[in-house]
């Protein structure tokens, strides 16, 4: 019985864990039809909000199980519950592309259930065995998912190219894991704090390279600058339900065991590591504000969009600080609403059985379907940093947050990227409100209109009551930064 009640802590991985097992024997055991995939596919969303209760409810006291090796605190709750959040909604929404596109299988839900259990292992991880074991058990469905569409040569090759450079990149991770240990003689998030701190690794060399190789690894996995090669061309080729997954769930994932890693196991050795995000920060800012102009692909547009993103979310990382730690939480949760709603109305962009993901299919847009173009105007100009929207406030607390930090070059550099990046978006609103009008679209399915209008809704209406998200990335900072 005390072995029991001592696990109560991971109850929504187990339940997570069980739940995926338990569908996947319904899937097999059922016909294999479209309307089995769909009914498996709802109770993996049944199944996640039940997860969701499990982790809001859970006290709000650091828990550490398997001698330190998982943690349990209101830092990894928020990430858990806005990784539940953003996974569920991805899967509703592809429900109907799936269905039309005659590859609704059960696999799919139950893969991106798996995705997700790695995702918690990850937010908890408080050893380098744990963080591994859940970043692989997370990157591991995502290469299957990538590939879901078998009839695409699109889709299988995004899938080939996001698995090689998973491995590269599992690869330098492993290697900087393993210049740690050798040098620390521990894996303990904990253990490394301990012996790094007062600067006591600043002059090992061998460490420094470790931390390096580390944070490589890390950085594939948000796609900062320069291992975002992937990222375009997986985000084109994939399903696009599998592509907004991608940019949500996973992304909150790798983002806080990055804040996890360097807040918790590295605190000792700011100034070596805020040098590294600093420049990755810099380069994913411009890289992505840049290269998004010239792009044809709404797809292709989201993922640079997506790469700049993640430039600004590491300035907050940046600070070093809690206020930084608080901002990157709520740029994170403002940053997956956007990302959901901007691909709700890439999966409305269809014409009878056709998917047309050109900027250009949305000219005249406001003329052939109005609420769907004031919709993703509000997502723009959100994404663009426009007050008084989300979007603005997400920008202004991790500018702030370095401002604050003494790091205001850095700060201004983003400020300078934002200005580039309004274009883009800005010219994707001209297209829809000043251009000749396409032909109509079809009408979309009503979870995809529901997602495009309540994210619109919300980066429209978050000033009038920020201060829930505040408060809730406010305790969550101070579980981490103590």
């Amino acid at each position: 019985m005390n072995t029991l009640s001592s696990l109560a802590p991971v109850l929504p991985e187990i339940v997570l864990a069980v739940g995926a097992m338990v569908l996947l024997m319904l899937g097999v055991f059922r016909e294999d039809t479209a309307r089995n995939g769909t009914s498996v596919g709802w109770l993996t969303v049944l199944l996640m909000a039940t997860v969701a209760i499990l982790v809001g409810s859970a006290g709000a006291e650091r828990v550490e199980l398997f001698d330190g090796a998982f943690v349990v605190d209101a830092f990894s709750r928020f990430c858990k519950i806005l990784i539940l959040g953003a996974a569920a909604v991805s899967l509703i929404l592809g429900f109907g592309y799936f269905e039309r596109a005659r590859i609704m299988k059960f696999e799919i839900p139950v893969v991106a259930l798996l995705s997700t259990v790695g995702m918690f292992m990850m937010v908890s991880a408080n050893d380098l065995i744990s963080l591994y074991l859940g970043l692989e058990l997370m990157s591991l469905a995502l290469y299957v998912l990538a590939a879901a569409r078998r009839d695409s040569l699109r889709s299988s090759e995004s899938g080939l190219k996001y698995f090689v450079l998973g491995a590269l990149s599992s690869g330098m991770l492993l290697y900087g894991a393993s210049l740690i240990y050798g040098f620390t003689g521990t894996t303990s998030f904990t253990a490394l704090a301990t012996a790094l701190k007062d600067g006591a690794g600043a002059q090992n060399l061998g460490l420094i390279i470790g931390l390096v190789f580390l944070l490589v690894g890390l950085a594939f996995k948000i796609s900062a600058v320069p291992f975002h090669m992937w990222t375009p061309d997986v985000y084109e080729g994939a399903p696009t339900p599998v592509t907004a997954f991608f940019a949500g769930a996973p992304k909150v994932a790798a983002m806080a065991l990055l804040l996890r890693v360097l807040h918790d196991a590295f605190p000792g050795m700011l100034f070596q590591w805020q040098q590294i995000i600093v420049f990755l920060s810099v380069a994913s800012m411009l890289l992505g504000s840049f290269a998004a102009i010239g792009q044809t692909s709404i797809k292709r547009l989201l993922a640079f969009s997506s790469i700049a993103n993640v430039g600004f979310i590491l300035i907050g990382l940046a600070a070093g600080t809690e206020y930084g730690v608080s901002s990157v939480l709520i740029y994170l949760a403002i940053y997956v609403v956007m990302t959901l709603g901007s691909f709700a109305v890439v999966l409305a962009m269809r014409r009878k059985d056709e998917m047309d993901e050109t900027i250009q299919s949305l000219a005249g847009l406001s003329q052939t379907n109005l609420p769907m173009a004031v919709a993703f105007a509000a997502l723009l100009f959100s994404l663009a940093g426009i007050p008084p929207l989300a979007g603005f406030f997400a920008k202004f607390y991790v500018l702030d947050a370095a401002i604050k930090a003494g790091l205001t070059p850095l700060a201004i550099i983003g400020v300078l990227a934002s200005v580039v990046g309004a274009f883009y978006y800005l010219r994707v609103v001209k297209i829809m409100f000043f251009d000749e009008p396409a032909d109509k679209f079809t009408q979309a399915e009503p979870a995809v209109r529901w997602v495009m209008a309540a994210s619109a809704l919300l980066v429209t209406f978050y000033v009038v009551y920020p201060s829930a998200l505040l408060d809730a990335a406010g305790s969550a900072a101070r579980a981490l930064v103590p």
